[in-house]
């Protein structure tokens, strides 16, 4: 089994999913005692929100190499970020640290080809929706990604990705209002609903919605395992 190294604590309450679903995911496919042979290398959200705020992505970069080089000295072979939004360095970090890192964006457009959709909605973090690092790997195979058109929307959603979920807290609230934005995305045309950001399976669940739902979480994890084992 190939050794894998789990970048989390942004936030902690993903890293946990995480690290459920590669371990069960192993165990699924392997039976017995087999389970997933990782390293975790978790961060104080705090450090790394405060960064993102003043769009210091620099140190941002510095202090997930810092981790990367870490995982790799404990024998990783590949590297997993544990959120949608760091992947805007994850192409600059795989050439600094010469190992791959398995993209959520990419894994999440595979998904995505196999159900020949051409359209799809994305929900995430400001960062995810915004900047263009998510919808460009996509784009590469041929998919159309749309956001809120709505500002307000868009600061919602962030928002409550940092105060709320990314504490474990989910109300019913949040979650009507989550539902309402995904709801105007399907018709706008969305023909599936990305969760760009790995908490927002806490609110919006598959059965929630009339189209396919891509939990970016789940989708990582699988082409985790796929990866230890192959």
């Amino acid at each position: 089994m190939k050794i894998i190294g789990l970048i989390g604590g942004i936030s902690w309450v993903s890293t946990a999913d995480y690290y459920k679903l590669i371990n069960e995911g192993i165990n699924k496919k392997m039976g017995g005692l087999n389970f997933s042979e990782c390293l975790i290398y978790s961060f104080n959200y705090a450090e790394i929100k405060k960064n993102n705020d003043a769009n210091n992505w620099d140190s941002t970069f510095e202090m997930l190499l810092k981790a990367c080089e870490f995982l790799k000295s404990g024998g990783a072979e590949a590297i997993l970020l544990c959120a949608n939004t760091m992947h805007f360095i994850a192409d600059r970090l795989e050439e600094a640290i010469d190992l791959p890192i398995i993209h959520i964006a990419t894994v999440t457009a595979v998904e995505i080809q196999k159900q020949e959709i051409k359209k799809i909605g994305l929900l995430g973090t400001k960062f995810t929706m915004e900047l263009d690092f998510f919808k460009d790997k996509l784009a590469m195979k041929g998919v159309e990604v749309i956001i809120p058109k709505s500002q307000e929307e868009r600061d919602f959603i962030h928002t409550t990705i940092f105060e709320d979920l990314g504490r474990g807290v989910v109300t019913s609230e949040t979650k009507k209002r989550y539902l309402e934005i995904a709801n105007q995305l399907i018709k706008e045309g969305a023909e599936g609903i990305i969760l760009g950001c790995t908490e927002i399976p806490l609110v919006i669940k598959p059965e929630d919605l009339s189209v396919p739902v891509f939990d970016t979480a789940l989708i990582h994890s699988n082409a985790a395992i796929d990866f230890q084992l192959s």
